[in-house]
């Protein structure tokens, strides 16, 4: 927002979820409300992160430019996180209100988002699974004192599993089935599948997948047939910029130039 309000944002509708805000430039004297009156004044820096339970009616006076990245937590994702890790649900959060904190994973994890956000369509359903579901773990357990005592995963999937994951995943090179869906095709939770992938297959599964939408690419460049364009589309890239732009960067040479160089 780089024209201010000049007066207090407008609200959220009340409801059992946290908004996670993190600051992409400075916001000095930031008077920050809740439940209808002011219960602070403070001065944010740019990665800083801020809290906001949504049933307490969080609002700030909208008087500088503003520009942040806001990422919503609702009850039901808390739950799912602590039934899926079988420990006890956790109540709140706990934060200062208006106070910004220094934190490494959530800026990182925010930042990483951006491009997705910038350019969705580019982006896979299971990239985004993997990053947000990382983001609830650690807010979760950092803000919530949520305990995990997960035991090290001593085996991957089970051969069915890992072809059965691996079958789903190709099918759709789009990256658009769920991780949950996938996991639960497997009967493990998402955790645990996210996990046990790893250990098979030796990527994360949105990993897997961009490796195979490039050895699809390849095979069908190897066929000489098809345009580039039809490749993108076939392979699950968003346009033809997208996969050039992704091929170079894994293999090296443009999908042309390495066309031509199977061709001698």
């Amino acid at each position: 927002m780089d024209q201010p309000l000049g007066r207090l944002s407008d609200p959220f509708p009340p409801e059992d979820a946290y908004v996670i805000c993190l600051l992409l430039r400075e916001h000095p004297n930031t008077s920050y409300w809740e439940s209808g009156r002011q219960v602070s004044a403070a001065s944010l820096r740019a990665g800083d992160i801020t809290i906001h339970d949504l049933k307490r009616e969080p609002l700030v006076l909208v008087d500088k430019p503003m520009h942040l990245l806001k990422l919503y937590l609702p009850r039901t994702a808390l739950d799912a996180l602590a039934d899926d890790a079988n420990v006890p649900r956790i109540e709140e959060l706990r934060y200062d209100p208006g106070v910004g904190v220094a934190d490494e994973t959530v800026k990182n994890l925010g930042l990483s988002l951006l491009p997705a956000v910038r350019a969705p369509d580019q982006v896979s359903r299971l990239f985004m699974d993997h990053l947000t579901l990382g983001l609830g773990a650690h807010v979760a357990q950092t803000y919530g004192g949520m305990q995990v005592h997960s035991k090290p995963i001593q085996g991957g999937l089970a051969p069915w599993q890992e072809k059965r994951s691996k079958e789903m995943l190709a099918s759709e090179l789009t990256g658009a089935t769920p991780l949950s869906e996938i996991a639960l095709a497997c009967g493990l939770s998402v955790s645990h599948f996210s996990r046990a992938f790893r250990r098979s297959a030796g990527l994360a599964p949105h990993a897997w997948l961009l490796h195979a939408r490039i050895e699809a690419a390849k095979a069908m460049l190897r066929e000489r047939e098809a345009s580039l364009s039809m490749i993108a589309l076939a392979c699950g890239f968003a346009d033809q910029s997208h996969f050039t732009r992704v091929f170079t960067r894994r293999v090296g040479l443009s999908p042309g130039a390495w066309r031509k160089y199977l061709a001698g």
